[in-house]
């Protein structure tokens, strides 16, 4: 997902493997989420890659599909959720039927196998026997399905008395673990691929969070919502702007050497000093520029969990 950009454009390789000739992509719209966008257009725009976009709406990605299946919303179909700041596991009960042709996901990847030859045990299992499975006996199913949540026998406060997942149940300072996998045993402060003060073309750092009506790119095509938002913008504080002649609602291009997009700068103290804040992510296409701020940010990861390094992005800004 973090380097989808580079992989669509690999040729066929013996480190690589085989060249990406079919996508399907579900419960994501990498063209406007993934970073360093404009490689993942180029990815999806190849005439010879076959994408099939599971969806409700035409998203960015959806624009590229040679198919686009209607997937069924939460409304639609089972599912079941883990806990998230709590200790409930909580039954997603359809509350009406699959309008359409809508199928759940799984429906399709259940369809697509039994046409691919797939005769594996799992492929037989409906949705609601997925959702038994979850979590096996820790759940009494039949109470989930009477009461729709049920709390799982975990502590409410896990590290309470210590006890941690490691060698020692103690919160350790030195990692055995780590020292053994070849990484530093004890916590250190790694430099940014970009860091600040390394390139005199792009003298600011840019974080991108998502602005108060969106998350990520869900609901960015809610008419209200966007409506709220305005345009996309960017939070530059006046120490930044006064020397770039950019005033509080000017329309600015942001760019460096991935690319660029356009927004309206908000000039204030939200932002610090060498930093801007760059609200997103818009939808491509509901956009100013038919970019967003993804066009800027890196396909490079982190070094121990190979995440995706949204937030270490150097840019300059300039009056559009």
């Amino acid at each position: 997902m973090s380097r989808i950009g580079n992989d669509l454009l690999r040729p066929a390789s013996a480190a690589f493997g085989p060249r990406i000739e079919a996508l399907v992509v579900y419960n994501s719209n990498p063209v406007a989420v993934a970073p360093e966008s404009g490689k993942v257009v180029a990815g999806f725009a190849r005439e010879d890659l076959f994408t099939v976009v599971l969806e409700h709406f035409r998203t960015d990605t959806a624009d590229y599909a040679d198919y686009v299946l209607p997937a069924t919303t939460q409304l639609e179909h089972w599912d079941i959720h883990s806990s998230y700041g709590h200790t409930d596991v909580l039954l997603n009960r359809p509350a009406i039927p699959p309008l359409g042709a809508a199928k759940p996901n799984s429906q399709i990847f259940r369809e697509l196998a039994r046409r691919l030859g797939f005769d594996e045990p799992c492929f037989a299992d409906d949705d609601l026997a997925l959702c038994q499975q979850a979590f096996d006996e820790r759940v009494d199913f039949e109470r989930l399905l009477v009461e729709g949540h049920v709390s799982l026998a975990v502590p409410e406060a896990p590290f309470a008395e210590g006890q941690f997942p490691t060698p020692s149940g103690k919160c350790e300072f030195f990692s055995a673990r780590l020292a053994a996998a070849g990484h530093d045993g004890l916590p250190a402060v790694l430099p940014n691929h970009e860091a600040p003060g390394s390139d005199e073309r792009y003298p600011l750092a840019m974080i991108s969070p998502p602005p108060r009506n969106f998350l990520n790119s869900t609901f960015v095509n809610v008419d209200s919502l966007r409506d709220g938002e305005g345009w996309p913008n960017l939070e530059i504080h006046p120490d930044d702007a006064a020397p770039r002649q950019i005033a509080d609602g000017a329309r600015v291009r942001v760019f460096n050497d991935r690319g660029s997009y356009h927004c309206i700068a908000r000039v204030g103290l939200r932002a610090r000093p060498g930093v801007v804040n760059g609200l997103g992510v818009w939808w491509r296409k509901l956009s100013l520029s038919g970019t967003n701020a993804n066009e800027l940010t890196s396909q490079k990861l982190t070094d121990l969990g190979a995440a995706p390094v949204f937030y270490d992005c150097l840019v300059e800004v300039e009056p559009a």
